[in-house]
């Protein structure tokens, strides 16, 4: 096969556009780029400012080239019996038809592929699919992104490394994959099938290396085969190893494998503590700013004391990502470093496993609800298996759809089989689970802590002593898992993966069964399936019916400007009932009612079909049956206990979003108070609970934390032990904090014209002098929508690009690649962007702070808090308010120095900072940054000198 990758860049993305330059890349049949033809083209018009930008073509670079009319003669004889082959190619196909039409030549009918195709089937895990993302992972030369000729070249190198990849996949996944695509009129069908044809006639078309099983290849053994890291050695390799000698083993390894290793006296301090809290059975709350190195900081303890000990410890996170982190980057060193085996092992939630029993349900029954995007994913899976060793959902790119493809065949404890099914030893969740109860050490997260509490601690393994990363968060996850939270669309799932007509759904897949049968009994069960059909889409109307009258009671958002759907929320008090409450009371139980029979009458049917002798090959399915069965009566009975509202200690609210009105709708039932809880589960049973995250003081006190998280008691008795340690960093000349001093105020969370006009003038200013390299925290995406189009306009002429979150497509880590790729550029970002985002080094130089970070006073959580503070004759904004904002606050600063390089400014454009009597928390809980206040006219002026003398300072170092 020859094949030809094409690329135009044009005036735009409208079929009316010109084209402006071309390149055409030849592969011939050894896999070699034989030939690559480029030319630019006159378009006859100008080109946009906005092409120039991003292509680098100018009109003077196009004006002296020739027509289409002979760029077209000359590529035209290029274009015989090849594959067209394109990344994103529809756009170049239709271009190219179009251009062919114009100039007087016939359409193009060969055939059609895509290299995005390609690459999400061949590397389901690359994290973009972007072409210059793609050269740069596969380390293939790009020079020119968005000229035609540079990305011709590029996608035929990555697409010929594609068909290197392709030719090593075993048989098995090709019949897989040829087999999937059958029934697709595509291209793509055609191309397996080809490749197939090829592989059956090689001597070994199932390479070495995978294990084969019912008909799949995968990368993985049987789980049952994984033995603890030190199996058959009978002697503990720290028997008479003290802590301070293990340390200084590995530091000397350390030293070895990094030769820019340098001891941080921070780390040091919590090596220590970490180590006496365990072995005092004592708890910890250490405060390690960035910089720190705190994963080494606990996790060197925890191998040291469970390896020493034989006593595992269970290590927990708040985000996936801390997670990926500690699996992908620290786990593999300090397997180097550690001078013994020991086996550190990720358990997540269920949910983040894949039900290969589901799976392979799924494919053979080609079982898909969008048939086109979902054939990719599942060809994408067919590949994964041969290449994942977890099976966990966060290795694969799916792209948007994916979500909903994953519930299908995600594991779930109540639809499984457990040593019944035929791929248990296969099962990537009870690997998981086995290897975690062999491992020495488990990382885990907040969620999995919590649901494992509610299991009655059936998921994870024993533990006694446990690390909790991200501690600041704990409080949180621990209401919305103690509490209910329930989704309009939780509930829709559920009722549609049981029944969405009568050929989609569980329940239609067993009919269909059972229909193929000889028992007698069948066509009874079909007529109670047929019933079950009518009473599930009565729940679905009344429940979309409550939906729409639980939304509606939402009032409008006061501080809504004309149009703007936004975010609603209503507090729902248990002695204060809406009027409409009787209503919405009669259509719960209209839906209890209607659920409990069609549970009492499925269930019996279920286990009936069970007693047969003959089980129809569906024990699977009716394991899934049973398990939506499960959730829905969860559903219902979590729907009985809010609309009831009869609970004191729990706060009742409803949230919505305005574009998509009773289809957003959320339920909430959360306990106002979690302190007693944690102290009985985590305080009270274990005997070490070490917390630790970059804020968990304020103003140098644990107190509110201690408050919050329940340790009052473990403080009294004296086992509690609370550290901060120093910061690594020099702040005093790593940063400067400035604060205009006569900067105008503003009320509520939406700011007057003035105000605006004032903040985007002295961002555009400060953003000049830093050329960029600024992000914009602010409280409100209300305030960050009013400010965005004016900043871009004013920026946009100075060269430094506006980049703008729920503005500009991607989420928080896209957004903050895009941010780092750009040179000069501006982020602005809202709530998530003040936590977690890391980025180090020359991209960000100023981090600017619109207002303090206050939760709103009118969050119901926040509200029902308050309340109970004020019965308890407290003041709520001292004691809940200030302590919450300062620990956002902080946090907010920790995006700016994540290195002992970097130099930065923070600006804080809140003058209640200086004025109000609350300000000096916030200024005194910071790592001592040189601090200073002056008039506005004067601030920019400060910045640029404080950076010309950094930049002497720095180079005068480097001398």
């Amino acid at each position: 096969m020859k094949y030809a990758v094409l690329d135009f860049e044009t005036t735009g993305n409208q079929s009316s556009d010109e084209i402006i330059q071309v390149g055409l890349a030849i592969i011939d049949d050894d896999l070699t780029v034989s030939h690559v033809y480029s030319s630019f083209v006159n378009p006859g018009v100008s080109i946009p400012p906005f092409i120039t930008g991003l292509t680098g073509i100018t009109d003077e670079l196009v004006k002296d080239a020739p027509d289409l009319d002979v760029v077209m003669m000359e590529m035209v004889p290029l274009l015989n019996d090849v594959v067209l082959v394109g990344h994103n190619v529809a756009f170049d196909f239709n271009f190219l038809q179009s251009s062919l039409d114009r100039t007087g030549y016939l359409p193009f009918t060969g055939r059609i592929l895509d290299t995005m195709d390609f690459l999400k089937i061949i590397f389901p895990s690359l994290t973009s699919y972007q072409l210059s993302q793609v050269s740069s992972e596969f380390e293939v030369q790009h020079d020119r992104p968005h000229q035609a000729d540079s990305d011709a070249l590029a996608t035929a190198l990555i697409f010929i490394k594609c068909l290197e990849e392709i030719e090593g996949l075993p048989l098995l996944t090709l019949q897989r994959l040829s087999d999937l695509f059958a029934g697709e009129d595509s291209d793509l069908g055609w191309f397996f099938d080809a490749m197939l044809q090829e592989k059956e006639q090689q001597v070994d078309p199932n390479p070495k290396g995978h294990t084969y099983y019912r008909q799949f290849a995968l990368q993985v053994d049987d789980w049952t085969e994984m033995i603890p890291a030190r199996y058959g050695d009978d002697t503990n390799p720290l028997g008479n190893v003290t802590f301070q000698q293990f340390m200084d083993g590995v530091r000397d390894r350390l030293r070895a494998k990094l030769p820019n290793y340098e001891e941080r006296e921070a780390q040091n301090l919590m090596l220590d503590e970490v180590m006496q809290a365990f072995q005092e059975d004592k708890h910890l709350l250490i405060e390690a700013g960035t910089g720190t190195g705190k994963s080494l900081g606990y996790l060197l303890p925890a191998i040291y004391h469970s390896v020493k000990q034989d006593d595992k410890v269970m290590v927990s996170t708040h985000t996936i990502n801390l997670q990926e982190q500690l699996r992908e980057r620290d786990i593999p060193l300090l397997t180097e470093v550690v001078p013994f085996p020991f086996r550190a092992a990720i358990f997540k939630g269920r949910q983040h496993y894949l039900c290969l029993r589901k799976f392979e349900h799924k494919i053979n029954r080609k079982d898909f609800a969008t048939p086109k995007e979902e054939v990719m994913i599942a060809a994408q899976m067919i590949v994964w298996l041969t290449q994942t060793e977890t099976g966990d959902d966060e290795e694969l790119n799916m792209g948007n759809r994916g979500g909903d493809f994953w519930e299908t065949v995600a594991s779930e404890s109540d639809s499984c089989l457990g040593r019944s099914c035929p791929w248990f030893r296969k099962c990537f969740y009870h690997r998981a689970k086995h290897e975690a109860g062999i491992a020495d050490v488990v990382i885990t997260n907040h969620s999995k802590l919590f649901t494992d509490i509610q299991a009655g601690h059936q998921l994870l393994p024993s533990y006694e002593r446990l690390v909790i990363d991200e501690a600041h968060h704990l409080e949180d996850v621990a209401g919305k898992h103690l509490g209910l939270q329930l989704k309009y669309f939780t509930v829709v799932h559920t009722l549609t993966r049981l029944f969405k007509d009568s050929k989609t759904g569980q329940l239609p897949s067993l009919r269909s069964a059972l229909q193929n049968t000889k028992s007698e009994k069948s066509s009874e069960w079909c007529s109670i399936i047929d019933g079950l059909y009518r009473s599930l889409l009565d729940v679905k109307e009344s429940w979309d019916k409550l939906s729409e009258m639980l939304f509606v009671l939402m009032p409008d958002r006061s501080d809504a400007a004309p149009g703007d759907p936004g975010q609603f929320v209503l507090r729902l008090l248990p002695n204060r009932k809406p009027k409409e409450w009787d209503a919405i009371e009669a259509l719960e139980n209209q839906i209890y009612v209607i659920l409990s029979d069609v549970l009492r009458k499925g269930e019996r049917m279920l286990s009936e079909i069970r007693e047969e002798p003959d089980d129809y090959g569906s024990e699977g399915l009716m394991t899934d049956i049973s398990g939506l069965f499960k959730d829905i009566a969860n559903e219902r009975d979590g729907l009985r206990s809010f609309i009831k509202l009869d609970d004191e200690d729990t706060v009742y609210w409803i949230e919505g979003n305005g574009n998509y009105r009773s289809r957003s709708l959320q339920i909430f039932a959360v306990p106002i108070d979690v302190s007693a809880q944690l102290k009985s589960y985590f305080f009270d049973k274990k005997k070490s609970v070490v917390m630790t995250s970059a804020t968990l003081s304020v103003d140098k006190s644990f107190q509110y934390m201690i408050e919050q998280l329940g340790l009052q008691e473990a403080a009294s008795e004296d086992r509690l032990v609370t550290s901060v340690l120093p910061s690594p960093f020099n702040y005093r000349d790593q940063a400067l904090l400035v604060i205009p001093r006569d900067f105008p105020s503003v009320k509520g969370s939406v700011g007057d014209d003035h105000f605006v006009n004032t903040l985007v003038q002295s961002l555009a200013d400060t953003a000049t002098v830093t050329q960029g390299r600024m992000l914009v925290l602010f409280t409100s995406y209300r305030m960050l929508r009013q400010v965005y189009d004016p900043l871009k306009e004013l920026l946009s002429q100075r060269g430094i690009t506006v980049i703008g979150q729920g503005m500009d497509s991607g989420n928080r880590s896209k957004l903050t690649r895009r941010f780092q790729g750009q040179s000069a550029s501006v982020l602005l970002g809202t709530s998530s962007f003040w936590e977690g985002v890391d980025i180090p080094g020359e991209a960000l130089t100023s981090l600017a702070i619109v207002r303090l970070p206050f939760q709103p006073p009118n969050h119901p959580l926040i509200e029902a808090k308050s309340e109970r503070l004020q019965k308890e004759k407290k003041n709520p904004f001292m004691k809940l308010s200030v302590p919450q904002a300062v620990i956002r606050f902080k946090q907010g600063f920790g995006r700016l120095v994540r290195s002992s390089q970097d130099r930065g400014i923070v600006v804080v454009y809140d003058t209640r900072i200086l004025e109000s009597y609350y300000g000096k928390y916030f200024l005194y809980s910071l790592p001592g940054p040189k601090m200073e206040h002056m008039p506005l006219e004067q601030m920019v002026p400060r910045i640029s000198e404080w950076l010309v003398a950094e930049e002497q300072q720095g180079s005068s170092l480097s001398d």
